[in-house]
């Protein structure tokens, strides 16, 4: 979020950050460097749409942009999988961002020749082991954005970026051996960085992508899953 943030302020942008309430702090340090908006909201939570449509028509009347780039793992192979395992990766990955596109769109708030830009995953595209609930809800990403696309007016397009393994804090938490191959299996053989991702966001947010709606980048050295 942080890289999406400072590259898209670099472009222009000004950016409201949303974080779960125990992240607030690191949040507004991140948006305070760019002169950015800080809400506390969890994307979960039934009242959130309203919350983040309210805050948007408040502060700006609308919105040019919107990266639905907040995501979860919670990694079991699907026998021995918790429900609530299951449901919160979806919950944070796909359907949270349904919801909000759907207030947003009620609301009139999305302004014309906007750009929706949504993040999947290698995992969506080919499947991962013991990755079943978020794999699953990845390539419902690529499914809402196929979908979406051809229902959006006044030039609003919606596109995703699919990476392959990125050095975050996230994948910093895999068992160190899973983290090692996930570098070396694509042609680069290393792992990718925030910046990566938030550059190919970056363009699908740009003038240059007029043209492209309903499209997938992988943003993964040529990863061999899924090729």
């Amino acid at each position: 979020g942080a890289a999406i943030s400072e590259t898209l302020a670099r472009d222009g942008a000004t950016v409201i950050g949303l974080d779960i309430p125990p992240a607030m702090e690191e949040l507004e340090k991140v948006t305070s460097a760019i002169n950015g908006k800080a809400l506390a909201c969890d994307i979960t939570d039934d009242k959130a749409p309203k919350l983040i449509a309210d805050f948007i028509e408040e502060h700006f009347g609308g919105v040019d942009l919107v990266i639905h780039n907040a995501g979860i793992t919670r990694d079991k192979t699907l026998g021995n999988m918790p429900e609530h395992f299951w449901d919160m990766t979806i919950a944070v990955n796909l359907t949270a961002e349904e919801l909000i596109d759907e207030e947003l769109a009620k609301r009139e708030l999305m302004k014309e020749n906007g750009r929706i830009v949504c993040i999947s995953s290698i995992s969506g595209i080919a499947g991962n082991f013991g990755q079943t609930n978020y794999s699953t809800a990845k390539c419902g990403v690529i499914g809402y954005v196929e979908a979406m696309a051809r229902q959006l007016k006044n030039g609003i397009t919606i596109n995703a970026v699919a990476p392959g393994f990125i050095e975050t804090r996230m994948t910093a938490a895999m068992p160190v051996t899973i983290r090692e191959a996930g570098r070396r299996m694509n042609s680069l053989s290393q792992g990718g960085q925030p910046v990566d991702v938030a550059e190919a966001i970056a363009w699908y947010c740009s003038p240059a992508s007029n043209g492209v709606n309903g499209n997938v980048v992988r943003v993964c050295g040529q990863s061999l899953i899924g090729k």
